[in-house]
């Protein structure tokens, strides 16, 4: 008898360390929610919800049959509805939200695009942070890097703004204009404004080179409007785009090429067009 009691205080202590646990991960995943900016993060976000919720409330349902072993049929048939009732839900919510999402989506379903990407200030490479934690990307799960000066995008696209360049560095802990850009670097926050002064006297003006492949050819074009530009959709690179930015005096081209449409260039693949 004591010892069926202590093993009842020990599930319902269980039992409400779980309820903590979920009405904490809902406040969590709430204020997750909040700041999301596209459809496809809301519905992540909702979908991991769920799926934290059902699986909670299966665990507390199987830890109280072990409480009350002599039920009765009315109480057992209570017991499998909460048991299997939140695991139905669940898929049918992760099924159906996966059917809107490819249905909304301007691609159609899931994608899988790269573009290179190098930026300069006053002639030095600027790399953005590195991962950290358990995490191997920079960013969110459908727009991110991997320490690779790669944009990736993974996944549905619902709206090409929402895998713009500008998007990209917001997501990762920067911030874009067509006059400044911030971006987080192991060194810390690294930002150019137009205007500012270089260590050797000159005055920067943010710029962006933009390196397509046409057929054979490997294009190059200054970008009028970096906030607005969104990367080509390619799986590889190349013919997935090159951009480069540099801060440094206004001119009309740059020198600088991704390390990844040189190597083509070399193997004879593509050829430059300038």
């Amino acid at each position: 008898m004591i010892l069926l009691k202590l093993m009842k205080k020990s599930l319902l202590s269980i039992f409400l360390a779980l309820s903590s646990l979920l009405l904490a991960s809902k406040l969590a995943f709430a204020e997750s929610i909040s700041a999301t900016n596209t459809l496809e993060e809301t519905v992540r976000a909702y979908s991991m919800k769920a799926v934290l919720f059902s699986s909670l409330t299966i665990i507390a349902f199987v830890a109280l049959t072990f409480v009350f072993k002599n039920l009765s049929e009315g109480a057992k048939k209570v017991f499998f509805v909460g048991i299997t009732l939140p695991a139905i839900l669940t898929t049918l919510f992760l099924a159906g939200s996966t059917i809107y999402l490819n249905a909304s989506s301007e691609t159609g379903g899931p994608v899988h695009w790269h573009t290179d990407f190098e930026i300069y200030k006053c002639g030095e490479r600027v790399d953005l942070v590195d991962p950290s934690g358990f995490s191997n990307k920079v960013g969110a799960t459908t727009l991110h890097e991997h320490n690779d000066s790669r944009i990736h995008i993974e996944g549905v696209v619902i709206n090409q703004a929402d895998v713009s360049f500008k998007r990209f560095i917001e997501v990762a802990g920067g911030s874009l204009t067509n006059a400044s850009l911030s971006l987080p670097t192991n060194s810390g926050l690294v930002s150019m404004q137009n205007g500012e002064q270089c260590p050797d006297g000159t005055y920067g003006e943010l710029q962006a080179f933009l390196y397509k492949v046409d057929g054979n050819n490997i294009g190059r074009e200054k970008l009028a409007d970096l906030s607005s530009y969104t990367p080509s959709p390619h799986g590889s690179v190349p013919p997935g785009d090159c951009l480069i930015i540099e801060f440094e005096p206004a001119k009309t081209r740059t020198d600088k090429l991704c390390d990844s449409y040189k190597l083509q260039i070399l193997k004879g693949k593509y050829q430059s067009g300038d």
